[in-house]
């Protein structure tokens, strides 16, 4: 393409992109800036360096344009539907369905009070495969709200949640403005996951930007450093795991409420890997509850075939792998269905 029709597509997208920030639904001092950014771009059109800007621009015009400014889903903050959900996903657990649900009944009444302070934020604490981050999508499920996850395991700076300036190049937006844009809303629930699991050399950094986004005070007026613009992010439901609280500053802690997340015990382990986690996996198999039949006796050794865990992931991957087998025996053509019981389990079980 010859460089006076590349000069003419590029204006005519400058254009377009004008057209489109004049009409979008963003903050008015923000679209005056874009607008500024573009009236100062186009009489760049005929200097060296017009492209690798018009290329800063564009991204910067897709971030702002993308952000959910004045989208909001409906909160359904039905107690009933609440506990049918989190039932349907988790089984057990009690007092921490409770501790929500009342947590919930907190939003419902002050709901459209700008005055009251909302509900604290919840931290879930408790041991590996407890349940912790899937609490994140029952709680958003019920209340009809779109979700989030940022994982903070190994997180290395702050300007991984605060994003970088766009001085600096190939910046790009923190991890709170990335959620915000792939939730599509304002108010959706955002899992801060294993917020205790961050690098030791950037952990007081990261601890004062979670002041700071879990703060009501502080955060609804949120500026990440590469869209320089202030977002309100008071709508958002905030919700944190950790393992343990050691690592975390007070801070921090001031502002969440704690939930202790409880070991199972075996007998809460075999009514989930029967009524939960084997008709899951054996869909994800590519079996039926036909194919495949478990003698009653069997689950204690299914629940410990290498030991005690607190968490659920061991039994998930022995039930796992028990199924991957039975489906390469249906494959092979050795039979339709299967019984385990104590003459053959063993070799359904890890050895390892």
């Amino acid at each position: 393409m010859s460089e006076p029709a590349q000069d003419n597509l590029l204006l005519e997208e400058l254009k377009q992109f004008k057209d489109k920030v004049e009409s979008a639904a963003i903050p008015q001092g923000l679209k005056e800036k874009a607008i500024e950014m573009l009236v100062r771009l186009n009489r760049m059109a005929k200097y060296t360096g017009y492209v690798g800007e018009y290329e800063k621009i564009s991204h910067y015009l897709d971030w702002i344009l993308a952000l959910p400014w004045q989208t909001t889903t409906t909160d359904s903050l039905d107690l009933n539907q609440a506990k049918q959900i989190m039932d349907k996903h988790h089984y057990g657990m009690e007092e921490v369905k409770e501790r929500i649900l009342e947590y919930l009944a907190v939003l419902k009444l002050t709901a459209g009070k700008s005055e009251i302070s909302r509900a604290p934020i919840l931290c879930l604490v408790g041991l590996v495969g407890t349940g912790k981050t899937t609490f994140g999508y029952s709680l958003a499920e019920a209340m009809g709200r779109k979700f989030a996850r940022i994982p903070f395991g190994g997180m290395g700076s702050s300007l991984d949640l605060r994003g970088q300036s766009r001085l600096h190049p190939d910046s790009e937006p923190g991890q709170i403005i990335k959620a915000l844009r792939r939730a599509q809303t304002n108010n959706p629930v955002i899992l801060l996951d294993e917020i205790d699991r961050v690098s030791d050399h950037a952990r007081a950094d990261i601890m004062g930007v979670l002041v700071e986004l879990l703060d009501p005070e502080q955060n609804v007026a949120f500026t990440d450093h590469y869209i320089d613009y202030p977002f309100n992010l008071r709508n958002v439901l905030f919700l944190a795991t950790c393992n343990n609280t050691t690592g975390i500053s007070t801070a921090v802690l001031d502002r969440m409420e704690i939930i202790q997340m409880p070991s199972y015990t075996d007998e809460e382990k075999i009514k989930i890997g029967q009524d939960y986690i084997l008709p899951k996996v054996l869909r994800e198999s590519g079996l039926t509850p036909e194919t495949l039949t478990i003698d009653p006796a069997l689950w204690p050794k299914i629940v410990r075939p290498l030991g005690y865990d607190s968490g659920m992931r061991t039994l998930e991957r022995t039930i796992e792998g028990i199924c991957h087998k039975v489906a390469k025996l249906k494959v092979e053509g050795q039979g339709e269905h299967f019984y385990l019981t104590e003459q053959n389990i063993k070799q359904f079980l890890p050895t390892w």
